[in-house]
């Protein structure tokens, strides 16, 4: 510990001098490498604040369309609902529409069928009567009626039934 301590100008000296010729030595050699690595140390970081800065931008962007994508794809969903929600009314309509048509149309066929046996058994009920009335006029007159007074007298018979 005593080295410490004491004080010799000559290491002084010394070691001012090899100071000063690492300093020499450095600024010749050292110097300009070591800035021209911190320069383009420097250029890299900045190029990389600046690529950084680009994703980000581009991330950014990106992420606006996919946000103004995904609200087309909701809207133009919303879209379909509503035309698959109309549609399924109009196709609702249309088909009890078809039914009514249908149905009028069974009870028009009906109706007429209907009208059709109502005449047919009129008819028959008509041919019936009149042999009926033939017969029991042929039993009361005990003579035989020709076509066409028998004709009259059926249809006189049957006018007056219908009226009843």
């Amino acid at each position: 510990m005593d080295n410490f301590l004491n004080f010799s100008p000559g290491l002084i000296v010394w070691t001012l001098i090899n100071f000063i010729l690492f300093l020499i030595i450095l600024g010749k050699f050292g110097f300009k490498p070591i800035l021209q690595g911190l320069k383009l140390r420097e250029e890299n970081i900045a190029n990389e604040i600046t690529s950084a800065k680009a994703a980000r931008e581009e991330a950014d962007k990106t992420l606006a369309e996919v946000k103004a994508k995904l609200a087309d794809a909701h809207t133009e969903m919303m879209n379909l609902l509503k035309e698959g929600r109309t549609r399924a009314e109009q196709i609702t309509r249309d088909a009890t529409e078809a039914a009514d048509v249908i149905k009028k149309e069974k009870i028009e066929e009906a109706t007429r069928e209907i009208n059709r046996q109502k005449e047919l058994a009129l008819r028959e009920l008509r041919t019936e009567i009149a042999t009926l009335v033939v017969s029991a006029t042929e039993k009361i007159l005990e003579q035989t009626v020709d076509a066409e007074q028998h004709s009259k007298f059926i249809n006189k018979f049957v006018d007056q039934v219908s009226q009843n």
